[in-house]
């Protein structure tokens, strides 16, 4: 019998279920959004709300009694990420000091097309997901990649501004020589039947 044991196994020893949280953890305060599966996702959550919960108390505190450093040295025995937890104090703790608790957000994506695991994504609240930030994103590349031709889109771009004149001035061949691809016919008539 379980009794008063606590918490999903997942598979794993105790050490790499520990190691498990601590990276899931780091990747969801970094990226603020991660994917994963359900039983996975349901425990990162109080993982990850018990490390904002003491880091919105060193906030608070301020320096007073050496409270703050004292938060940030316990985060940091669970996370061995020093930018990860500068993040978590800086301006994830902030974000949600007027919250009580509740700081993940558990959404069912669907299942894995391999395994057919249940899978969920996990993210905090107030980063809601923009579905058109991808579509945002690609167009401000296209736009920086348009601004900055290479030596032989400015010439391909010139030949055909080049093309493009020469066409305006009536038919091809009129404007300036010969059209691109004729040939020079010799003057000489070729005899029937012989080379």
């Amino acid at each position: 019998m379980r009794h008063n044991v606590a918490h999903r196994k997942l598979g794993r020893v105790t050490e790499h279920r520990l190691a498990l949280l601590r990276n899931q953890a780091i990747a969801l305060l970094r990226h603020e959004r991660i994917e994963t599966t359900v039983p996975k996702a349901k425990e990162l959550r109080p993982f990850v709300e018990r490390l904002i919960t003491i880091a919105k108390r060193g906030v608070a505190s301020g320096d007073a009694n050496g409270k703050a450093l004292h938060a940030r040295r316990m985060v940091l025995a669970e996370l061995p990420d020093r930018a990860v937890v500068g993040k978590l104090f800086d301006t994830i703790a902030p974000r949600f000091a007027e919250r009580a608790g509740g700081y993940t957000r558990i959404l069912r994506v669907g299942f894995r097309r391999g395994d057919a695991a249940e899978v969920a994504q996990i993210e905090l609240v107030g980063s809601e997901y923009n579905p058109k930030a991808g579509q945002e994103k690609s167009a401000e590349r296209e736009a920086s990649r348009a601004k900055s031709k290479g030596v032989g889109d400015r010439l391909k771009a010139a030949a055909q501004r080049i093309r493009g004149r020469k066409d305006e001035g009536g038919s091809k061949g009129q404007a300036g020589g010969q059209t691109r691809g004729a040939t020079r016919k010799s003057t000489t008539p070729r005899k029937a039947g012989g080379s």
